[in-house]
């Protein structure tokens, strides 16, 4: 019996994202998380990876393949593995596969979620903390955010000289990341003007 499309998690839903690409075997699909830096932008562990071929096979959203995966190497958990394992095992996505990603994907969830930034969390909970402590946090926060933008511009600019139908979504996706930074920059300089002085704690 397949499963129902709400079973799908995000890191079922990339794996079976680059499986519609084209066959490939577990080994393969974390080079290619890897090269895309799809850890940026979505939770995927390697162990993930295993873990939702698994269970994309039992509820018959993937199959076996015959041959091995388009331009995969064999890498070193190919070779070490055992005959028929995940690492070596190419899968195909079939119809029902198919089906469950189209349906995963019209879930309206994806557009009317808004989880708290970790941040933010912190910044409230730092109401009590030490005035020394706050402003060591927020030039920490600040240090990362542009440490991150720089990463982030030199990763579109890279992805600006690729080719493909991958590109123009991957490069939105990276420019709206760098927007965020920038944004988050210009409001950090708010909060050290707001909270300038330190928090006086009742008598």
């Amino acid at each position: 019996m397949s499963r129902s499309a709400p079973d799908l998690t995000p890191a079922d839903l990339v794996v079976l994202g680059l499986l519609l690409e084209q066959p490939m075997h577990g080994y393969g699909v974390n080079q290619e998380l890897a090269r895309r830096e799809v850890r940026d932008w979505a939770g995927v562990s390697r162990p993930q990876v295993y873990y939702s071929l698994r269970k994309l096979a039992e509820a018959g959203h993937i199959a076996q393949a015959s041959g091995r995966a388009a331009g995969a190497e064999r890498g070193p958990a190919e070779r070490g593995s055992a005959e028929g394992g995940p690492e070596r095992r190419v899968y195909r996505v079939t119809a029902a596969g198919r089906r469950a990603y189209a349906a995963a994907l019209a879930r309206p969830e994806w557009a009317t979620q808004r989880p708290p930034p970790p941040f933010v969390t912190w910044l409230v909970l730092a109401t009590h903390a030490d005035p020394a402590v706050r402003a060591r946090q927020l030039a920490r926060r600040r240090a990362f955010l542009e440490a991150e933008a720089m990463r982030e511009r030199a990763t579109l600019a890279a992805i600006m000289t690729g080719t493909g139908p991958t590109v123009v979504v991957a490069a939105l996706v990276v420019s709206l990341t760098i927007r965020q930074f920038e944004a988050e920059l210009a409001w950090l300089g708010e909060v050290a003007t707001a909270l300038a002085g330190g928090h006086q704690e009742p008598e």
